[in-house]
């Protein structure tokens, strides 16, 4: 084999290495373009803005009126007459602000919502300030210098978190427009993962709750039904349910649907008790968690309308979970309540996993349920008297 031979074999692969890598990516449908929009759109809890304009704009055409609650909450409404019908979900995500600028020009965080620890460091973050957004990376403490038995522990981080911006000093942190109470996001891009029709990416709660809301009210837009429907974009959910108590005060629904970020049980190291949940085996729906109760009468009239559209649907119990349906349910004298699920794997994480067929299954699923939702079957589900 000649010298020039052997070069341009060991070339080649490099260079199919470097076109597979940058290859251009399939062009995306509508909804996966919506998702990937309101996916990386910043919003953590309080500074939803960059969300709220996405939703009233898509909103804006669809709707017969929109509104807001004093909260920043956006309330679009379609039809006049019959039961008033709440769907629900939240804007914001995990997030952060900016606590405090160090001397030597870092920053320390104030966590907005139920951060781990664990995915706190070694993260790259951005800051939104008054010169526009700000990239950064929280410490990590160097693998050169932690002692071989600190190695094995999982460090309290509620010490040590500083968002490190390359600047020398405070003035530095100042003249990029950057003072305490600035939001912070994580700094995490959508992908479709691999032809696999799963799709990774940030705040998969709610976000993939706002993108059913949307794609519902498209439904719903010219064609016949028999309800007054309420689509609430809520706020503040991660630090207390907040835009969900304000908006159900607006609407006063007769019965609701919260839309939310499911758990799955289908990564290493999760018992089958503490998720029940898997990814790609349809939506999922609220028997329990620690925030709710669902209207038992309501879950049956799920699971029956599910078998009867031929939708696979999975049962769910998650101690530690809260969600808007809590304080929808305690709104106007009692409201039967639901909450319905999008599996997702490392909710409250930088980077999440959804499956496109679950999406599109729970946007049917909610179809079929508003159209069934009509005065009678709304009074069933609001009848406590006992049978005769």
């Amino acid at each position: 084999m000649s010298s020039t031979r052997a070069f341009t074999f060991r070339i080649l692969p490099i260079a199919f290495l470097f076109s597979s890598c940058c290859a251009t990516t399939p062009a995306q449908d509508q909804t996966a373009q919506l998702l990937q929009l309101l996916s990386e759109a910043p919003g953590a809890p309080g500074f939803e803005e960059p969300v709220r304009k996405i939703m009233v704009e898509r909103m804006t055409p669809l709707a017969d009126h929109i509104s807001y609650d004093g909260l920043g909450s956006v309330i679009a409404a379609q039809g006049n007459s019959g039961p008033r019908i709440m769907l629900d979900a939240h804007m914001d995500e995990l997030g952060a602000m900016v606590r405090r600028v160090t001397p030597d020009g870092y920053v320390t965080m104030q966590m907005l919502g139920g951060w781990l620890d664990e995915a706190l460091v070694g993260q790259r973050w951005i800051i939104f300030g008054s010169k526009g957004p700000v990239h950064a990376v929280s410490n990590l403490r160097d693998a050169h210098l932690v002692a071989s038995d600190e190695r094995a522990k999982l460090l309290n981080t509620r010490d040590l978190i500083y968002l490190d911006l390359g600047a020398k000093n405070s003035d530095e942190v100042t003249d990029l427009g950057i003072q305490p109470g600035d939001p912070i996001v994580p700094d995490s891009q959508f992908a479709s993962l691999n032809g696999t029709k799963n799709y990774l990416g940030k705040a998969w709660d709610d976000r993939a709750g706002c993108a059913i809301l949307l794609d519902v009210m498209s439904r719903f837009a010219h064609n016949p039904h028999s309800n007054q429907l309420f689509y609430a974009a809520t706020v503040q959910e991660e630090i207390g349910l907040r835009g969900a108590h304000t908006s159900a005060e607006e609407i006063k629904p007769d019965v609701a649907i919260a839309l939310e970020a499911g758990v799955t049980r289908d990564i290493p190291g999760t018992k089958l008790d503490e998720a029940q949940e898997v990814l790609g085996a349809g939506p999922g729906i609220f028997l329990y968690n620690t925030s709710e109760l669902p209207n038992h009468k309501f879950v049956a009239f799920v699971r029956q309308t599910a078998h009867e559209k031929s939708i696979p649907i999975q049962d769910e119990l998650i101690v530690i979970y809260g969600d808007d349906a809590a304080e929808i349910q305690k709104s106007n004298g009692g409201v039967p309540t639901i909450t319905i699920v999008v599996p997702t794997r490392y909710t409250h994480g930088h980077n999440g996993i959804i499956n496109r067929a679950d999406y599109d299954r729970t946007v049917d699923l909610v179809v079929a349920l508003i159209q069934r939702l009509d005065a009678a079957a709304v009074t069933r589900l609001r009848d406590f008297s006992p049978a005769p």
